[in-house]
């Protein structure tokens, strides 16, 4: 069945391509995923009305009947077929979208005082986004496609979810943009087996955007509990994985991607983190593990900047500070942020440093090498702390794929074999090293990344071999560019 939908993937995107309204591949999967999100609910709730009509009792629909995806999407005669009379074409088609659909599943969010609940999640999913498809004749098609997809049982969800992911990959690897979502799964593997969650721990992404440090820790939890109890497994659905988002696009791709992996209702809120006064965090609102990968670069105006003690206009540190003040005491966090955090020399962000060194055990810094997100042109480090306690010693590893990343060259769980064998025992080896808190500068707790252990490679070559490589080159280069003129 996978090839059947993965086939079926490629056509909405070739059909999408051809439509005025959409440009990027950000565009194709916001639009997929509406229309993916009402067939799959469509299904959610044929199942569930099966099931109540068996146990003899009858079932409350949450849309009204004619916001019912049989009803508008492709509707059906009594016999199973196509109703070619009442199913809408062109202009039809858009205008019963742009001017009712949407608006009426906007407005389920209005009627729930539950967020939890999927007449709230529905309406919250379509709070922001719209329909960009202008060609009736191009969502007709991509309506049928969809509409041969299932996702009743759990092997066909199963099989969904891989290629969803397969699409939120595709979209990571189209530049900047979708580099923001995009999270490489080799490294959120392993900063998940690091921190090790276990069943009845909350786990917290409060700059989730496609979901997948909540989906992996899932997946994870899953795999390290065969037999999980009815409580369990509710706490694990219901409680267990929580989200912010404060972006249109990642927030339905986010809920999108938790679904197709089971999760019926995420747990996941459309809002800014920043815009709450941290002070004010209680509590119950904190968490036992955190694993974020937050803006690069963000700014933020003088409102937000006033929610946080430390005062800067870097999203990056004021996220920083949430994280801190949001764990538990012994709580867990793998933090993805720029290398510059661990050398900056503002006030705002050497007050941070000694903030994180003096609430939290900093036990392992974890050097990324250049070219770990596609697009974004930044080094990156993971930072893996503990509340509760000062640091005492920091383990440093620099991992070094030994080759260049790229697009058909990414990161992948075999990167970081040594780094998980060795980070328990935190072993020293050409990769890694540890350096004392007492060592450590305390004008300005500078973290930076120095490798004591790697020798660096010695050019043996002697100046005459030098400099004959050289006049190779340069004779290389008039060629080529004899070659070149000769042409013109």
């Amino acid at each position: 069945m996978s090839n059947n939908i993965s086939q079926s993937f490629k056509q909405i995107d070739d059909i999408l391509r051809k439509d005025d309204g959409l440009a990027t591949a950000l565009d194709y999967i916001e639009q997929t995923s509406w229309i993916l999100f009402l067939k799959y609910f469509a299904e959610t709730e044929a199942t569930d009305a099966e099931r109540a009509e068996l146990a003899g009792k009858e079932h409350s629909y949450i849309l009204d009947e004619k916001f019912r995806w049989s009803n508008w999407a492709l509707p059906r005669t009594t016999n199973g077929d196509v109703d070619h009379d009442r199913k809408l074409l062109g202009n039809d088609l858009i205008n019963f979208v742009n001017q009712e659909l949407f608006p009426y599943l906007k407005s389920l969010r209005d009627i729930s005082d539950d967020q939890l609940s999927m007449q709230y999640k529905v309406g919250e999913i379509f709070g922001d986004i719209t329909n960009r498809i202008r060609d009736g004749y191009n969502l007709r098609e991509i309506i049928e496609i969809v509409d041969q997809m299932k996702f009743r049982s759990l092997d066909e969800q199963h099989e969904m979810s891989e290629l969803y992911e397969g699409h939120i990959q595709q979209m990571g690897n189209a530049g900047r943009n979708g580099g923001e979502y995009y999270t490489p799964r080799s490294l959120i593997r392993a900063m998940i087996a690091v921190l090790d969650p276990e069943v009845g721990e909350t786990i917290y992404d409060p700059a989730c955007g496609s979901g997948g440090f909540l989906v992996e820790s899932y997946k994870y939890l899953l795999e390290k509990s065969d037999n999980l109890s009815t409580n369990d497994m509710e706490f694990l659905q219901t409680k267990a994985l929580l989200g912010k988002e404060k972006k249109g696009l990642p927030f339905i791709i986010a809920n999108m991607h938790l679904i197709f992996n089971g999760i019926k209702s995420p747990n996941i809120v459309r809002a800014n983190t920043l815009s709450k006064n941290i002070m004010e965090i209680q509590e119950k609102d904190r968490v036992d593990i955190i694993l974020a990968n937050p803006p690069f670069g963000g700014k933020e105006n003088e409102s937000v900047q006033m929610n946080f003690p430390i005062k800067t206009s870097a999203s990056e540190n004021m996220f920083m500070q949430y994280f801190i003040k949001n764990l538990k005491q012994g709580g867990r966090a793998a933090i993805i942020i720029k290398n510059t955090f661990l050398t900056n020399d503002d006030n705002a962000t050497k007050a941070l440093r000694q903030e994180l060194l003096t609430e939290c055990n900093l036990q392992t810094i974890l050097d990324m090498p250049q070219g770990t997100f596609l697009g974004a042109g930044v080094k990156t480090v993971v930072l893996f702390f503990t509340k509760g306690e000062a640091t005492k010693d920091i383990w440093y590893y620099q991992l070094d794929p030994g080759r260049s990343l790229g697009k058909t060259n990414p990161l992948n769980i075999n990167d970081f074999k040594e780094f998980l064998d060795i980070r328990s025992a935190k072993s020293d080896s050409d990769n890694s090293w540890t350096v004392k808190h007492d060592d450590l500068d305390k004008d300005d707790y500078d973290l930076a990344v120095q490798n004591p252990n790697k020798v660096e490679e010695v050019d043996n070559r002697t100046p005459q071999e030098i400099i004959a490589e050289i006049e190779e080159l340069d004779a290389q280069a008039a060629q080529a560019l004899k070659t070149i003129k000769e042409l013109l």
